[in-house]
């Protein structure tokens, strides 16, 4: 079958890698790719949110399943757009339509599901700039350290943790009075902070069964020991070994069931990936946050991870035929590494030369903001750069070849983090 895939990053690139090892796969398209994806598939130059283009393309290329990898598209319509289109309606799409997609396009929609569910999460409200007055006292009164969450899309860099009250204060008025996140900061989630360790579940879901994907840890921070600014992800590990079965059942029927049950209780049609950002605290799972696709650079992690053909798993979701199919897993740790352009999250330069990426034998190279120019060479293109990812038997294994790779790609002012898993503990492996 033809296929589609939306998007342009390193989630996209670890897609779209597996979908072509499916002898399902007759031509795969993306959607505008990146230079990892021209490599392995056909590049499409099409704006993520231009939806009358992609709707031609899809019906001039007889496409056969769309997905999409962004959240953007989909918090914007995409899918709705689809069924609203009468040559475009019964098309295989997976990712939830607008209303769904507000899990993670509406931090303040989010909470508010979470708690009309009884789903465990950390106790929260949410200011305009209209109640700011209200919301400066509510942050004096509150223990620390405190979390401070754009409502809206923010790139995964919407989230401040302050230690202490003034900082909240300032905070609070920087994202409402002065637009610090745009839109995405016209409410502000305050809610309470969870110690404890974090990981990812992904489900994939038909609107009536589900399906739960391989255990991920991300690291979202800058810096070594998880400091500094918050990144969109700097590294991943998959499994996580502190989410064991015990942990798994809790997990499933405190909040991927009531979640699942819940959608379908607002007549919420949801078919596409769900991502929960979870905090073990204790041994007790709580959610942080809903994503209503994969996350990235998670997806790099648990993608290789997969024995399953991704393309049947895909083709069963968006025609509803989830409970056809059950998801495989190679019992080898992943860790993925993340390149990055000097200066991110903040600013940063693009167009810098990247090379050795071709001398990375013992780890998967996938591009995320990469580009090619008419001479055919690789460049920067964004914050995060690439995501270098490798398997082996333990974590020191996986993580010694990630780091390997790591080190023989170059590009100016380049940089990543040495210490991504070396917070999991003692190393038993899987097998």
């Amino acid at each position: 079958m033809n296929i589609l895939l939306i998007g342009n990053g390193g989630r996209e690139h670890a897609l779209a890698w597996k979908m072509q090892q499916s002898p399902l796969c007759t031509t795969l398209y993306v959607m505008p790719g990146n230079a990892g994806t021209a490599e392995i598939a056909q590049n499409v130059d099409i704006a993520l949110n231009n939806f009358a283009g992609i709707a031609h393309f899809v019906l001039d290329k007889a496409i056969a399943l769309v997905i999409v990898g962004p959240e953007e598209p989909l918090v914007k319509g995409l899918r709705d757009f689809f069924h609203q289109s009468e040559a475009l309606k019964d098309i295989p799409f997976v990712g939830p339509a607008r209303l769904g997609a507000q899990l993670e396009g509406s931090k303040d929609f989010s909470k508010s599901f979470m708690q009309k569910y009884r789903i465990p999460t950390a106790s929260s409200r949410t200011f305009t700039l209209k109640t700011l007055h209200e919301g400066l006292q509510y942050v004096e009164k509150h223990t620390l350290p405190i979390v401070l969450k754009a409502d809206g899309l923010a790139a995964g860099k919407g989230v401040i943790i302050s230690q202490d009250v003034a900082h909240a204060k300032q905070t609070l008025r920087e994202m409402l009075e002065n637009k610090k996140f745009g839109e995405a900061s016209d409410k502000v989630v305050i809610e309470q902070y969870l110690e404890g360790i974090e990981l990812s579940v992904f489900v994939l879901t038909d609107g009536k069964t589900y399906r739960t994907l391989p255990t991920a840890k991300d690291y979202k921070r800058i810096g070594e020991g998880d400091t500094g600014l918050n990144t969109g992800g700097m590294g991943a590990v998959s499994p996580v070994p502190f989410a064991d079965h015990a942990f798994m059942q809790k997990v499933t029927q405190r909040i991927i069931e009531p979640t699942i049950a819940g959608l379908k209780k607002e007549g919420i049609d949801y078919i596409g990936f769900l991502f929960i950002g979870l905090m073990n605290v204790h041994g007790e799972p709580y959610v942080i946050e809903y994503n209503v696709r994969m996350g990235d650079p998670e997806t790099e992690a648990v993608i290789p991870r997969l024995k399953t053909d991704l393309v049947k798993l895909l083709h069963h979701a968006g025609t509803q035929t989830l409970h056809e199919i059950e998801i495989e897993e190679i019992p080898e740790f992943a860790t993925t590494i993340v390149l990055v352009s000097g200066g991110y999250p903040e600013a940063f330069e693009k167009g810098f030369s990247i090379e050795g990426a071709g001398e990375v034998s013992d780890a998967i190279v996938f591009h995320a903001g990469t580009t090619q120019n008419i001479a055919g060479r690789t460049l920067t293109n964004g914050g995060r750069v690439m995501a270098i990812t490798a398997l082996g038997n333990t974590l020191a294994e996986a993580l010694a070849k990630a780091n390997a790779g790591a080190e023989k790609i170059q590009f100016e002012k380049k940089y990543y983090r040495r210490d991504i898993g070396k917070d999991l503990g003692e190393d038993r492996g899987l097998k």
